[in-house]
């Protein structure tokens, strides 16, 4: 099973996770903070994430990601959403994008307040 670790200002976690999952699974699965506003049905970008290690072992991108990741912000060339983005064999780090942190923010209230009144939340420039 490969490793995926989610990484961001907030946190870091990993866990191995059996090839053919989405990354939007493994990241519910092992408690990372990936945005998903239309429930992982490539209706939205929020989880637009950044693949730093493993990309060419994940699987295609569809036409229908590419229009969506479009919409996104900060779309780099690493870019994918994990709501359409299968595990391969390799081991994967993934950064968790700004865009996708806020919209787990946006759809976790509890959390987001108790954050903010530690003082992690707004992320600081």
């Amino acid at each position: 099973m490969p490793k995926v670790t989610f990484k961001s200002p907030l946190a870091e976690v990993s866990a191995d996770v059996p090839t053919g999952t989405t990354l939007l699974d493994a990241a519910e699965s092992c408690g990372a903070q990936v945005g998903h506003s239309c429930g992982g049905v490539c209706g939205c970008s929020t989880c637009h994430i950044w693949v730093r290690k493993g990309l060419d072992s994940l699987s295609e991108q569809t036409d229908a990601e590419a229009d969506r990741l479009d919409m996104g912000f900060d779309v780099r060339p690493y870019s994918r959403l994990s709501c359409q983005t299968e595990l391969g064999a390799e081991d994967i780090l993934v950064e968790i994008t700004e865009e996708s942190l806020t919209a787990f923010m946006d759809e976790n209230p509890v959390l987001r307040r108790a954050l903010e009144a530690e003082g992690k939340w707004p992320l600081k420039k």
